[in-house]
């Protein structure tokens, strides 16, 4: 797993007031940026843009069909390190009635609610992850068209684990318990830095056939996964969560969808309805009550209106 970026892993720079300087150039238009909290992001530095490439796009697409025991995709740096220090902090500030907390017999975690309000980092993450642009990315890499993301963050959203805490070997939903959309993927971006390997609660990817974790996935601090669903995306973490100082593991994590009439046509379905005036309505409503049900579907399809 090679880094795609460059972007050091240090505290954020909080933004100093710009000096009044006469001798600035006015007419040449600034890059556009977003400040939070005062740490000054640059937007067209949020997300590496060698992912854009074709002939790199087309690797990655090579390295996600590879990948054992199934699927999937780990890349590292792809979103600017002081976003995510953003997001990170925002764990801290979500209200007790955001989060839910899971215990069963099968996984003890915690997650935030389906709807919840977001800080500002992370619903600009989510507002990045869920656009038209980034999705038409994952569509081209994982060879899904017409993927759909959900705002509401249905199974995704802020995750964190504390110490003791496991997830048992599964395969996540297949459909969409609100909207019966098909889950095509989940994509989760790590938050935790220094992480040591000894900590337990890294993410282990599965084989059925044989019953033996293949691939273990750290959860560092800018990591990102990206894991098709299907038969064989077995995962989990199994090993208990023990960190000496206390620290929770946390993740925030996207599902994407596809339906089944996508990029199908649909007839009038699929076409905008236009009113007629009133005297061809008249008509048209006349024409049909004389003429046999037969012959005018027959009509219809053929002038297809």
């Amino acid at each position: 797993m090679s880094a795609l970026l460059s972007f050091p892993i240090e505290s954020p720079v909080r933004e100093q007031p710009m000096p009044s300087d006469s001798s600035r150039t006015l007419h040449k238009t600034p890059p556009d940026f977003i400040s939070i909290r005062g740490v000054r992001l640059s937007m067209d530095e949020l997300v590496d843009t060698a992912l854009f490439v074709p002939e790199y796009r087309q690797r990655l697409r090579h390295r996600l069909l590879d990948a054992k025991p199934f699927p999937h995709l780990v890349l590292d740096g792809i979103f600017h390190p002081a976003l995510l220090e953003l997001v990170a902090e925002e764990f801290d500030m979500l209200p007790a009635s955001g989060w839910a907390d899971i215990k069963s017999k099968y996984e003890c975690t915690r997650r935030s609610v389906l709807g919840v309000t977001l800080g500002p980092a992370t619903q600009l993450y989510f507002n990045i992850v869920n656009s038209g642009w980034f999705t038409e990315w994952l569509s081209c890499v994982t060879d899904v068209p017409y993927l759909l993301p959900d705002p509401k963050l249905f199974g995704g959203g802020l995750h964190e684990s504390r110490n003791g805490a496991t997830f048992a070997v599964h395969r996540d939903f297949n459909r969409h318990r609100h909207l019966g959309l098909k889950n095509e993927m989940v994509f989760i971006t790590y938050l935790n830095k220094g992480w040591d390997p000894e900590w337990g609660s890294e993410l282990e990817l599965w084989d059925k056939k044989v019953n033996h974790c293949v691939t273990r996935v750290q959860p560092e601090f800018g990591r990102t996964i990206l894991m098709p669903h299907g038969p064989k995306s077995y995962h989990g973490h199994t090993r208990p969560l023990q960190t000496p100082d206390g620290r929770p593991r946390r993740s925030v994590a996207a599902y994407y969808y596809t339906s089944q009439l996508a990029g199908k046509q649909h007839g009038d379905e699929s076409a905008s309805v236009f009113m007629r005036p009133a005297q061809v309505d008249r008509v048209k409503t006349f024409a049909r009550m004389i003429v046999p049900p037969v012959i005018w579907a027959l009509g219809r399809r053929i002038t297809g209106r």
